[in-house]
């Protein structure tokens, strides 16, 4: 049979298993909060920034003559212990908690204090010696150790985030140079519009990318702001008067973080805008993304009745009836990425404005939210390149095929026969299925040497000098120069 301890809070006594480091608070809120079944031990970066919250701060008391060296060594070795991925097991308590997040700091400070504990050489919660509240949480309350050890966590998050998302860069950059010559047909609006090369078009989505990339990490720079030695309110009750300084030069110290403490604690505690911004800037990544997954798929399309002018490497059968049907399930599983992500951005705009006066207690969620938004991003990121764009290949015949057969041509004879009679054209071409090329020399608009060298798709793919025919009535000033020269 299991063997437990007895501890006390304002509540009342409860029985905690043994061998548990966690206490009674822990297991009030951990039966408290049955909602996402995910519990704290399933985001070791917060448990890691939640230790870096507590050894500085233990280590400012000490500083400050506020706690015993003895106390302060334990408590620094405990989190020293949690950074490096031991006990976070103990982390029991659901994510998304009420309380604006107390269950999480009461956790943090009951393993910090048991495992401190022991190494003093004291029985698991023998409070006598050092206490969860007294020493572990001094000088601190929830309302600034959450919200700092949040922003210490998504820092270190986001940085993993903008690593996956240049490995995806990099993977279209190097498609776009080995499709640099594949010349296709581009679209607007689902119809033809004028020739490009397949390398252009995944070029285009590598810069998108690094474009993102420099938003996240726009955003990320306003997350180093904390807000620690604030206490409940930001007055800073029950802090030492240096506490605020001493723990955010501590915290910079063990995190190796440009942290600063903001100017105003007051304001700090209760508004929750930069999570606002950082969710906006994730939702804006999440939806390039999914369009890009929406042109593989429609490039991809096929293969004989779509586009098919690249094909996805395939991953697995796609169908239990229709056989050797392949799905693009690599896209797709990002365009659903990108949907959660989405949705994300509505929790966390709801909950920010749902903050009143001095605190807002929706940080929890605030926090799930955007874990989840970087970690499934970041896993969509690296699964689209590994798994999907660095196998791409290119149907060049078809795509050559597509331009050739095109209506999108006749938008390369505007220069030199007008508007009006290239429409002409492109209607007569759709009604009787002929040639572009054939009803221009028919109708003796231009001469087979001007119109092989307008019509030619390898100078239809950048900006270049008009040759205008000579007989023109309407010449634009680059044309009269070029005809003049």
């Amino acid at each position: 049979m299991n063997e437990y301890r007895m501890e006390h809070d304002s509540l009342g006594e409860i029985l905690v298993p043994e061998d548990a480091y966690y206490g009674v608070q822990t297991l009030r809120a951990r039966d408290n909060f049955h909602i996402t079944g995910i519990p704290m031990a399933h985001y070791p970066r917060l448990i890691e920034a939640l230790a870096y919250v507590k050894l500085a701060a233990a280590d400012a008391n000490a500083s400050l003559g506020l706690l015993s060296e003895e106390k302060s060594r334990a408590i620094v070795r405990a989190c020293e212990e949690l950074v490096s991925g031991k006990l976070h097991d103990q982390f029991v308590v659901d994510i998304v908690q009420g309380g604006a997040g107390t269950s999480a700091n009461m956790n943090a400070n009951e393993v910090i204090c048991n495992r401190a504990l022991e190494l003093m050489g004291f029985k698991l919660g023998d409070y006598d010696h050092l206490h969860p509240l007294n020493d572990v949480n001094m000088s601190q309350s929830t309302n600034d150790v959450f919200p700092s050890a949040l922003n210490i966590a998504l820092i270190l998050d986001l940085r993993e985030l903008m690593d996956a998302m240049r490995v995806l860069q990099k993977t279209f950059a190097a498609k776009g140079l080995e499709f640099a010559d594949v010349l296709k047909m581009g679209r607007t609006q689902l119809q033809d519009a004028v020739p490009m090369t397949l390398g252009q078009e995944f070029t285009a989505w590598s810069v998108m990318i690094g474009e993102d990339v420099q938003r996240v990490d726009e955003a990320e720079d306003l997350v180093y702001e904390i807000n620690m030695g604030a206490t409940a309110i930001g007055t800073g009750l029950n802090a030492h008067p240096d506490y605020a300084r001493t723990v955010t030069e501590k915290l910079i110290e063990v995190t190796t973080l440009n942290l600063t403490m903001s100017p105003d604690l007051v304001e700090a505690t209760q508004d929750t805008g930069v999570y606002v911004q950082l969710s906006g800037v994730l939702k804006r990544v999440a939806v390039k993304l999914s369009k890009i997954c929406n042109d593989l798929r429609l490039l991809s399309s096929g293969p004989r009745c779509g586009l098919n002018e690249i094909n996805l490497p395939p991953m697995q059968p796609g169908s239990s009836i229709m056989p050797g049907k392949v799905n693009p399930v690599i896209p797709e599983v990002v365009n659903q990425v990108a949907f959660a992500v989405v949705g994300n951005d509505v929790t966390v705009s709801m909950a920010s404005e749902a903050g009143q006066l001095e605190l807002n207690v929706m940080e929890p969620v605030i926090g799930y939210s955007l874990f989840q938004s970087i970690n499934m991003l970041r896993r969509g990121c690296l699964t689209l390149a590994d798994k999907c764009v660095s196998g791409i290949t290119a149907n060049r015949e078809r795509c050559r095929e597509l331009v050739e057969h095109s209506i999108g041509l006749v938008t390369a004879l505007n220069p030199h026969i007008g508007y009006e009679k290239s429409a002409e054209i492109a209607k007569e071409a759709m009604r009787t299925g002929g040639s572009v090329y054939q009803i221009v020399l028919d109708k003796g608009y231009l001469s087979k040497d001007e119109l092989d060298d307008i019509l030619k798709p390898e100078n239809m793919i950048k900006p270049r000098y008009l040759r205008c025919s000579p007989d023109r009535v309407e010449k634009t000033a680059l044309c009269e120069k070029e005809a003049n020269s």
